[in-house]
């Protein structure tokens, strides 16, 4: 295993990158310190065609089953010990799955994928790591190192326009008593402000929903403006209660990093096929108790 800092952009942003036998991930230092296992993958060290030796870690309807177990079996091998992965069927709403135990987080026998459909999960079970899937859309992990409680958010425009990340740290509230301020969180690789352009369908629909959200937007052409994603979920964590200084946003964007990331917008029309990212969260041990 192999810890990689030359890069003082991540490195000061909180970050850090992890390899072993070829397979990259991006590691956010503090929320590991905090007792939280946590990877944002990459594209390379697998065996899937995307073109070639990519790491899809999920999309069973464009790539092999066999190529995406491989691949998540050395994505896998990033972490020490054994995980399970709790995975969803991501439709870009603002639903949030509770995983309670091992057997909940494990598919149905016979059943491809995830048949849970939301776009967040919560925990605080040891050795299940939550997972999100991308290829554009923004990652989100959060974890409370006083309840144990942590979460994984899969986040597109249509997610941040319903405040996922915000009904995730309620249901990190509700199921475990959570308090925001004691989460911290980290906001991985995503299409960003530079190159994500959207219409006036989208930027209507902030506008409507967030009053103050011009600053979002960077005019391109008539109707059209790129969009800051990652700088939206960063302030709704901030008005959720989560304090500034305990959230880490990735400066990498994954239009402009095709070499390092799987992107929707500039490969599906190249293409045909986009592989996916994953995103995982989890913690080892239940937590030690004091005995008086």
């Amino acid at each position: 295993m192999e810890m990689i800092t030359d890069n003082p952009a991540i490195e000061s942003a909180g970050f850090y990158w992890r390899e072993h036998d070829g397979v990259r991930a991006l590691i956010c230092a503090p929320l590991e310190q905090d007792g939280f296992t946590n990877a944002f993958s990459t594209r390379g060290g697998g065996v899937s065609p995307f073109p070639r030796d990519a790491l899809n870690l999920a999309g069973f309807n464009e790539d092999e089953a066999e190529n995406i177990y491989e691949n998540r079996r050395r994505f896998l091998k990033l972490f020490e010990g054994v995980w399970t992965l709790a995975g969803c069927w991501q439709i870009h709403s603002a639903d949030i799955r509770v995983v309670h135990d091992p057997q909940e987080a494990k598919p149905k026998p016979g059943v491809l994928g995830d048949d849970q459909y939301c776009d967040a999960l919560v925990s605080n079970t040891p050795r299940i790591l939550l997972a999100v899937k991308t290829a554009d859309c923004v990652p989100i992990l959060i974890g409370d190192p006083v309840t144990h409680s942590f979460a994984a958010v899969h986040a597109g425009w249509r997610g941040t326009s319903a405040s996922i990340v915000r009904r995730a740290i309620e249901q990190m509230q509700r199921e475990y008593g959570a308090p925001a301020a004691n989460m911290r969180a980290a906001i991985g690789p995503a299409a960003n402000v530079c190159c994500y352009e959207v219409g006036s369908d989208v930027i209507d629909l902030y506008k409507e929903r967030f009053p103050q959200s011009d600053y979002l937007f960077a005019a391109t052409r008539d109707g059209h403006a790129h969009i800051d994603l990652q700088k939206a979920n960063r302030d709704q964590l901030i008005n959720a209660g989560v304090s500034p200084d305990r959230i880490h946003t990735a400066p990498l964007c994954t239009m402009d990093r095709t070499d390092l990331f799987f992107s929707y917008r500039h490969e599906k029309a190249l293409h045909g096929r986009v592989g996916r990212l994953m995103s995982v969260i989890g913690r080892k041990h239940q937590p030690t108790l004091n005995q008086g």
